[in-house]
C-alpha cells in the first residue's frame, strides 16, 4: 500500500463507512488530478470486491458511445470472474450481470464496489441512471454493500446523487468533495518525494501549480525551483504545457464556454459579476450560464463572493485556481523556452505575477490567517472591495475583509516580499486612508484591525504601527 499524504479525515470517513455494518452509498468527487481514486484504492487497498472506470466521455474526437461503455463494463465483469457471456444490449442488463458477480462472489464478507468516473458512463439517451437507480434501490441497498463512487465532473454528481429529487432522493450515505491539497500538505508530499525546498520557494510553487498532487509528482529533487518550473511549463514537451486544455476537454461536455469564462476571469483579480461576464462573452444571462458558473466553482476554479460594500449586493466572481492563472499568465499560446522562468526571474512581469498568485495563495488558506488571528472559533465573513475616485474620496483597494462576529473588521494587506518588509510613509498615508474609508462603512460598535500578511514578517521602523498583527508565511503552514 502506498503512503498517502494528508487526507487523515477523508480516510477516517471511508474507513467508518467500512466498518458501519450496514450497506454504504457514498460519492467522493473533485476537480481532475486531485486524487480521488488514489485516495480510494489506497485507503480501502485489499477490500474492494469489484472496481471499474468509465471511459472518457468527453475527450477525443468522437465521443464515446453507451455501446463502448457496455462492452468496456462487460470485459471488467469477466476480469473479476463473471461468465463470457454476450455483451449487455443495455445498462439493465449490465446491472443484472454486475449482480450476479456479486452473489457469486460473496462470502458473508463486506462487499465495496467501487465505480471510478462515473457521470462518464451516464451518455446521451443511454438510461443508464434508470439502471444505476434499479441497482441500489432495488438490489444492493439493504445487503453487506458499500458503493463507492467518483468523477472530476462534480456539476453531474451533485446534481444526480447529492440533490437528487427522483430515484436516488436521500440514498446516498456519505459524501466527500476532495480539495487540493493545502500548502502544508505540499511540503508534506514534497519531503515524501526527497525534494528539498524552503517554504518561501514551496509557496511560489504553490502559486504556479497549486496543490494539485498529480502534477506536483512532477517536481524532481536534483532541481532547484526555477529550473522545475522550466522543466514542467517550458521545456520542449513539457509535462504540463497542453494540461490547460485537457483539463477541460475530459472534466466537461460543453468546455468550451467554461474555459471561455476561466480566461476572461484571468484578466482582473477581483473578478467580475455575473452579467458583466455574460456581456463579455456575448452570453445569455440566463439558467444554463448561471450552471455554468456553479460547476466551475463547485470544480474549485473560481470563487464566489459578495463585496464589502452594503449598498450593493451583486454577487462577484475570481479565478482562484493557481494553475489556471499561471498557464494563462505565462504558458498559454507562448512557443516553448526551455529557460523561460530561469532567465526572468527579476522581470517585472513576474514580480507581478507573485503579487496576484500570493493573494490567491492567501485567499486560499483564510482558515490559516484566522488561526494566526486567533479567531478561528470566531464566525466570519470574508470579502474585497474596490473604491474609485471620487469627488470625496481617493480610491482605494482591499483586497481582504474579514468581518467578524466579534464586531472586529480585519484590513488585510497581502505582500509577497524577498524579505522583511518595510512600511514607507506613503504606504502608511494609504493605510490610514483605507481605514478611514472602511470606518465610514461598518457599524459604530465595529473595530478595524490592519493585519499585514507576507512572506517574512514586518522590519520595525517609523511607521511599523501601520499594522497591529502579521500573519507571515510560516503561518499558513499550520
Amino acid at each position: 500500500m502506498a503512503e498517502i499524504i494528508g487526507r487523515e479525515q477523508e480516510r477516517r470517513e471511508l474507513l467508518e463507512r467500512y466498518n458501519s455494518g450496514r450497506s454504504e452509498f457514498i460519492a467522493v468527487y473533485g476537480r481532475r488530478r486531485v486524487g480521488k481514486t488514489f485516495l480510494i484504492r489506497e485507503t480501502l487497498a485489499g477490500k474492494i470486491t469489484f472496481q471499474h472506470t468509465g471511459l472518457n466521455a468527453y475527450e477525443g474526437e468522437k465521443p464515446t458511445t453507451t455501446a463502448d461503455q457496455l462492452r468496456h463494463f462487460h470485459h471488467q465483469l469477466i476480469s473479476y470472474g463473471a461468465e463470457e457471456a454476450q455483451a449487455p444490449t443495455d445498462w439493465m442488463e449490465a446491472f443484472y450481470m454486475l449482480e450476479r458477480l456479486l452473489q457469486k462472489l460473496d462470502n458473508g464478507e463486506r462487499q465495496v464496489v467501487f465505480i471510478d468516473e462515473l457521470p462518464w458512463l451516464d451518455t446521451h439517451g443511454s438510461g443508464f441512471l434508470t439502471a444505476f437507480e434499479a441497482f441500489w434501490n432495488g438490489w444492493a441497498d439493504g445487503r453487506n454493500i458499500m458503493l463507492v463512487v467518483c468523477g472530476s465532473a462534480a456539476s453531474w454528481i451533485i446534481k444526480n446523487l447529492v440533490m437528487n429529487t427522483r430515484g436516488l432522493y436521500g440514498r446516498l450515505t456519505w459524501e466527500i468533495k476532495l480539495a487540493p491539497f493545502t500548502i502544508r500538505e505540499t511540503e508534506l508530499m514534497l519531503q515524501h518525494q526527497g525534494v528539498n525546498m524552503n517554504r518561501y520557494d514551496i509557496a511560489q510553487l504553490y502559486m504556479a501549480l497549486g496543490g494539485i498532487p498529480y502534477y506536483l509528482g512532477y517536481v524532481q529533487r536534483n532541481l532547484s525551483l526555477s529550473q522545475n518550473i522550466d522543466k514542467i511549463f517550458f521545456a520542449r514537451n513539457s509535462r504540463l504545457r497542453l494540461e490547460f486544455d485537457r483539463l477541460f476537454k475530459s472534466q466537461f461536455k460543453h468546455y468550451d464556454d467554461l474555459e471561455q469564462i476561466v480566461r476572461f476571469l484571468s484578466t482582473k483579480r477581483c473578478g467580475y459579476t455575473r452579467t458583466e461576464i455574460a456581456k463579455a462573452l456575448g452570453r445569455s444571462e440566463g439558467g444554463a450560464f448561471s450552471g455554468k458558473l456553479r460547476t466551475l466553482e463547485e470544480s474549485d476554479f473560481i470563487t464566489s463572493y459578495r463585496p464589502f460594500d452594503a449598498r450593493k449586493y451583486e454577487t462577484l466572481y475570481r479565478l482562484s485556481d493557481p494553475f489556471c492563472r499561471f498557464y494563462l499568465a505565462f504558458v498559454d499560446r507562448q512557443k516553448p523556452s526551455p529557460s523561460f522562468w530561469t532567465d526572468n526571474q527579476m522581470s517585472q512581469r513576474i514580480a507581478a505575477w507573485r503579487g496576484i498568485a500570493f493573494e490567491d495563495l492567501c485567499m486560499l488558506h483564510i482558515h490559516q490567517i484566522k488561526k494566526a488571528l486567533e479567531c478561528a472559533a470566531v464566525a466570519s465573513e470574508q470579502s474585497s472591495w474596490t473604491l474609485r475616485n471620487d469627488e470625496n474620496h481617493d480610491g482605494a483597494q482591499m483586497d481582504l475583509i474579514i468581518s467578524r462576529a466579534d464586531n472586529v473588521v480585519n484590513l488585510c494587506e497581502m505582500k509577497f516580499y524577498s524579505t522583511e518588509i518595510s512600511i514607507s510613509k506613503e504606504e502608511d498615508r494609504k493605510m490610514r486612508n483605507r481605514i478611514a474609508l472602511l470606518m465610514e462603512n461598518i457599524l459604530r460598535r465595529q473595530s478595524v484591525q490592519p493585519v499585514l500578511i507576507t512572506t517574512f514578517g514586518l522590519k520595525e521602523g517609523m511607521y511599523s504601527s501601520s499594522f497591529v498583527r502579521t500573519v507571515t508565511l510560516d503561518d499558513l503552514f499550520l
